[in-house]
C-alpha cells in the first residue's frame, strides 16, 4: 500500500500541475485552429495572474481577480489579433513582444503598487480558491483502492481544475459538432475558401483570439489564486511554451491536448517528488537536472516521438482579400 499511497500522491500532483498546461494548450488551440498562430501564451498567462492576484488582493475576492485575470489577458489576445489579423504582421514577432512586455511589466508594476520585490501580497480568505471536496469522499476515504482514488485524486481540487477537465469534452464539441467550430477549422485551412462563402474571416479569427484570450485568463488566474497563494514573478516558469509543445505533440485536437499535458505534468511531478531522493544505481542527482528533466524530456517527445506534425495551413500566413 506505500506504493500505491506514493502512486496516488505523485498523480494528485500531476493533476494540479497540468491544469494551467490544459488551460494554454486549448487557448493556444482556438487561436491555431483558426490561422493565427501564438506563441504569446506564456505572456498572457503571466499578466493574468498578475492581474488576478493584485485585483484579489486589493478587494479581496477570488471571483474578481478572476475577472481582471480575463480582462487582460483579452485585452493582450486583442493587441495580438489586432498586429496579426488587422494589420497583417508577423505573428510571431508579436507574440515574443507580448511575452516580455507582460515579463517586465509585472515586475514593475507589482513593485510600485506593494513594494514586496514585484510580488503581490499573501492570498487569504475569499481571495483565494479554495478546494472543493465530492460528495461522501470523507466516507469512503477508508474503502481500500477505490477509497483513496475518489477522496484523494477525484476529489479535493479546485474549481477552476475541473472547469479544465470539463473544458476539453466542450472544446471537442465545439470544433467538431457546431457551426462555428466547422468555420474556425476552414478559416485554418482555406481562408479563401471562407470569404467566398460570405463570412467574415478577420471576424471569426478576432473571436478565436477572444477565446484565446479568455482560457489563458483562466490559467494565469489558477496560477496566483489557487495553485499558490498570490503572484510571484515570473511564475509561469515556461509553462506557456510547454503547453505550445503539448499542442504540436497532440497535433492540434483537443482529446490529445489533455493527455499530453498530463504527460508533461506528470514528468514535473515526478521531478519534484524524485528531488533529493537517490536513484536505483545512480545515487542523489543534483536537483538542477530534476528541475530541468521535464522541459528536456519535452524537447525529446517532439523531437523524435511525434512524427510530423502538419499545422493547419493557413497557420501563421496574413490573409489578404481578393479583389
Amino acid at each position: 500500500m506505500e506504493y500505491f499511497d506514493t502512486l496516488i500522491v505523485i498523480l494528485q500532483s500531476t493533476v494540479r500541475v497540468s491544469v494551467p498546461l490544459i488551460l494554454a494548450a486549448l487557448a493556444g488551440l482556438y487561436s491555431e485552429r483558426s490561422g493565427i498562430f501564438d506563441i504569446g501564451l506564456e505572456g498572457k498567462m503571466l499578466a493574468a495572474a498578475f492581474a488576478g492576484g493584485a485585483a484579489a488582493a486589493v478587494t479581496g475576492s477570488a471571483l474578481i481577480g478572476l475577472a481582471a485575470a480575463i480582462f487582460v489577458s483579452v485585452c493582450l489576445a486583442l493587441v495580438h489579433g489586432f498586429a496579426s489579423i488587422t494589420q497583417r504582421g508577423n505573428q510571431i514577432v508579436s507574440g515574443v513582444a507580448i511575452n516580455f512586455i507582460a515579463l517586465g511589466a509585472t515586475v514593475i508594476l507589482g513593485q510600485a503598487w506593494f513594494r514586496q520585490g514585484g510580488r503581490t501580497p499573501q492570498l487569504t480568505g475569499d481571495a483565494r480558491f479554495t478546494t472543493v471536496e465530492l460528495p461522501f469522499a470523507a466516507e469512503v476515504a477508508d474503502v481500500p483502492i477505490l477509497g483513496p482514488i475518489y477522496s484523494n485524486l477525484l476529489s479535493g481540487h479546485f474549481v477552476l481544475t475541473y472547469v479544465a477537465f470539463l473544458l476539453v469534452p466542450f472544446t471537442w464539441w465545439v470544433l467538431y459538432r457546431t457551426r462555428f467550430g466547422l468555420r474556425l477549422r476552414a478559416v485554418g485551412e482555406n481562408p479563401g475558401a471562407v470569404d467566398t462563402a460570405g463570412i467574415s474571416v478577420p471576424w471569426l479569427r478576432y473571436r478565436a483570439v477572444i477565446c484565446c484570450g479568455i482560457l489563458c485568463g483562466i490559467a494565469g488566474a489558477y496560477l496566483s489564486m489557487a495553485m499558490t497563494a498570490g503572484f510571484v514573478k515570473g511564475m509561469t516558469a515556461g509553462k506557456g511554451f510547454i503547453a505550445l509543445a503539448a499542442l504540436i505533440f497532440a497535433k492540434w485536437k483537443p482529446i490529445n491536448v489533455m493527455f499530453a499535458c498530463l504527460l508533461f505534468g506528470f514528468l514535473d511531478a515526478m521531478s519534484i517528488r524524485m528531488q533529493g531522493n537517490p536513484l536505483p544505481l545512480i545515487g542523489e542527482v543534483p536537483v538542477q537536472f530534476m528541475q530541468a528533466l521535464p522541459y528536456i524530456l519535452t524537447v525529446i517527445l517532439l523531437a523524435g516521438f511525434i512524427g510530423k506534425a502538419v499545422p493547419p495551413r493557413a497557420g501563421g500566413v496574413p490573409y489578404v482579400k481578393e479583389r
